[in-house]
């Protein structure tokens, strides 16, 4: 899990990333959070560094829709329980884009990166203490809650990059 991701892209791609990112900034800021915007950035210069950068081919509306369907299924944004919530097929419509090319798209992505439900390092920072795979190591060849270990194991597992704070430091709500 990475402390503070880039979100630097080659001069090359950054017109095309621009693009996907102004309308994903607007979808984020009208229909769901911040959170989802910063991600959604992240995700595209995360896109765009990959060689061959897959963003240079089709069009903006497109992967800006599949870059948030993607963090969607990730975080559940399509389950009414969740908020925000936004149905898949009004989060593709407000792009213009068919349900069917938004999910593929979507799918291409998630296969690409490796992404999947409550993917640590695409989770919604507000939901990083609720997420159990956050926390999950394996500690002399035992899979822990690294919650429930002294604050010296959690402060190594910190220094490894494997959790995004140290636990034991934060105060009770």
């Amino acid at each position: 899990m990475s402390n503070k991701p880039s979100e630097s892209v080659p001069s090359s791609v950054e017109p095309f990333y621009s693009a996907i990112v102004k309308l994903t900034d607007a979808v984020c800021d009208q229909h769901l959070n911040s959170e989802y915007a910063a991600l959604s950035r992240r995700l595209a210069a995360t896109l765009a560094r990959k060689r061959p950068s897959p963003i240079l081919r089709g069009k903006p509306e497109i992967w800006a829709c599949a870059i948030i369907y993607a963090l969607g299924t990730v975080n559940f944004l399509f389950d009414k329980a969740q908020t925000p919530h936004m149905r898949a097929d009004e989060l593709c419509a407000v792009f213009g884009v068919s349900q069917s090319t938004g999910a593929s798209k979507s799918r291409l992505i998630r296969d690409l990166l490796n992404m999947y439900q409550l993917d640590p390092n695409w989770c919604l920072p507000s939901q990083m203490e609720k997420n159990p795979l956050v926390w999950m190591l394996k500690v002399d060849g035992m899979m822990v809650d690294i919650r429930s270990m002294p604050r010296d194991i959690q402060v190594i597992a910190y220094e490894k990059g494997l959790i995004p704070y140290i636990p034991a430091d934060q105060n009770p709500e």
